[in-house]
């Protein structure tokens, strides 16, 4: 079996970083005053007539921000943002490799909202998007809604809205395999850190009624009863939605007759107890998503009955990780000069997501596609971009022939 611990060590040992500037075009003594100065002084000027001018003129048009201050970095927990630069290397690997997006990994000082926001505010001239990684909470919400609201470019908090949308898209497939609909199904989220808030959002987002849902953290359900978190507003919504009455019932009650559990919690086994998933009702769905370790082992929840397992890990079936989703949501986002992120655009991702797995035949063992499947990344920018265009986001009003033609031009480029 492989020692991941040590070969990932000693790969960092030896890259000294995995990432590094490139040029597109080789510099010498005859294009120097046409890449720098005197020659470059003209667009500048241009940019300064017209900013739009950015996105034909710079890098503008095809960069993103990964940034994180490090308060939360994967199970591990606040470990500062200088230790948040492996996974930001990592993340920002991937957006190049499958979206062709040039993505820069940014650490930032840990710090109040306010300071976070005017941070990120201060660098974003140079960038087209957004991406904010592994923010504690609860200021990753206020920090989100903030940066949405207050910039133009894309912004998106990849530990809710990425991790939402392929989850729902699993789900999706998931209730299809076993027989259940969406409209009427019993879920259980277990954690209500930035991934489940957020999977609720969008799953209230598509018409499902509050009343389907019933939402732990550590210390048991939410509702109106629990004064400790009714001060962050995105828990108080889901308090007074879901359980208004402050119904105090256990985790175990929770599970019975329950259609599917969404667990996005702490990483370490025994966060599911294989008890409670014989209680579930018939052909249960468990997602046991905490990374690096789920909160059940896959094989104990099968063998306790559970008809459709998913993980966040690509070493087990049904990897529902939000890197099938980011590199090809910001490369349909970019391409179209999108203002913002919306719901309705992460579900038409869901959606596309889950018709590609289904195209290819559907089994527990397969609810998703792989990160590496051919075309995924261009179906999953392709329905960004048209949603986008749809409900007015895009500054590019493109056809879809055109549309097809950008995108799979960027993301086959070299």
């Amino acid at each position: 079996m492989r020692n991941i611990k040590l070969e990932a060590m000693k790969l960092h040992e030896e890259m000294k970083g995995k990432m590094y500037m490139g040029e597109k075009i080789p510099m010498d003594f005859d294009n120097l005053p046409l890449l720098y100065t005197p020659g470059v002084a003209e667009p500048c000027l241009e940019i300064a007539k017209t900013a739009e001018r950015a996105y034909d003129l710079t890098w503008k048009w095809n960069s993103v921000a990964v940034i994180s201050d490090g308060s939360r970095i994967l199970g591990l927990g606040d470990i500062g943002p200088v230790a948040a630069m492996p996974l930001l290397e990592g993340k920002a690997m991937i957006f190049s490799h499958f979206g062709k997006v040039d993505a820069v990994p940014l650490a930032v000082s840990s710090g109040s909202v306010d300071e976070i926001v005017n941070v990120i505010k201060s660098v974003s001239h140079g960038f087209g998007g957004i991406n904010l990684e592994d923010i504690s909470i609860p200021r990753c919400y206020d920090v989100l809604d903030r940066l949405i609201e207050e910039l133009d470019i894309p912004v998106w908090h990849d530990d809710q809205q990425g991790t939402a949308t392929i989850i729902v898209s699993a789900l999706l497939n998931s209730l299809e395999v076993t027989g259940k609909k969406l409209s009427n199904a019993n879920i259980i989220l277990l954690g209500s850190g930035a991934a489940n808030t957020a999977v609720y959002r969008l799953l209230r987002h598509v018409g499902l009624d509050p009343k389907q849902f019933k939402v732990f953290n550590s210390r048991g359900i939410l509702g109106t009863h629990r004064p400790d978190i009714m001060d962050v507003k995105v828990i108080r919504t889901i308090c007074e939605e879901t359980n208004p009455s402050g119904k105090d019932i256990s985790i175990e009650e929770a599970f019975k007759n329950a259609d599917a559990v969404i667990a996005l919690s702490r990483s370490g086994y025994g966060g599911i107890k294989p008890e409670w998933i014989k209680t579930m009702s018939k052909d249960p769905i468990v997602f046991a998503c905490a990374n690096p370790i789920p909160e059940i082992d896959p094989v104990v929840a099968k063998e306790a009955g559970a008809a459709i397992v998913a993980t966040g890990r690509s070493d087990y079936p049904n990897q529902a990780n939000n890197a099938l989703v980011f590199p090809g949501m910001f490369r349909g986002a970019l391409d179209v000069r999108a203002k913002g992120i919306s719901w309705g655009m992460a579900f038409e991702v869901a959606k596309e997501i889950a018709l590609m797995a289904k195209e290819k035949g559907l089994s527990p063992d397969r609810v998703v596609p792989r990160i590496d499947e051919p075309n995924l990344h261009f179906r999953v920018a392709k329905a960004c971009a048209l949603t986008a265009i749809k409900e007015g986001m895009a500054r590019l009003n493109i056809s879809r022939d055109e549309l097809e033609r950008t995108i799979e031009k960027h993301i086959n480029r070299s």
